[in-house]
């Protein structure tokens, strides 16, 4: 029962449970914080903490190497990214910016046909392609 031996032993057990639950997320950590529970605890807490902030903080990096891509390509034909930008949306041309650095890197023909369908709706002179 509950004033026996069996309940400490059981104690026990989920205690080392716990424990062997936070040595395994602590592998690889340097020094006493992969084998001492005390400091184990508090070094995975810490690192739950910035996996859970980095994997919000990676969208936003993902985005600006995308603005970047796409403003490198689109400046090669003349143009600048919020121009080019904006003049998707008044086509209603829906790709994301993800796609479209993809299409800046390795599709040039298709992305200087996207910013010839920009410049011609805003009336700039269109470059004839190159055979």
């Amino acid at each position: 029962g509950a004033s026996g031996k069996g309940s400490r032993i059981w104690a026990d057990r989920a205690r080392i449970m716990k424990a062997e639950k936070i040595f395994k997320l602590a592998k690889g950590f340097r020094g006493r914080a992969k084998n001492t529970i005390r400091i184990a605890r508090n070094r995975v807490e810490k690192a739950l903490q910035y996996t859970y902030r980095d994997r919000k903080a990676k969208k936003r990096d993902f985005r600006g190497l995308w603005i970047q891509q796409i403003n490198a390509g689109v400046r090669e034909h003349g143009i600048g990214y919020g121009e080019f930008i904006s003049g998707l949306k008044d086509e209603n041309i829906q790709l994301n910016r993800k796609m479209l650095a993809d299409l800046a890197q390795n599709e040039p023909y298709s992305f200087k046909a996207l910013v010839d369908v920009v410049k011609r709706m805003r009336g700039y002179p269109v470059d004839p392609p190159k055979t």
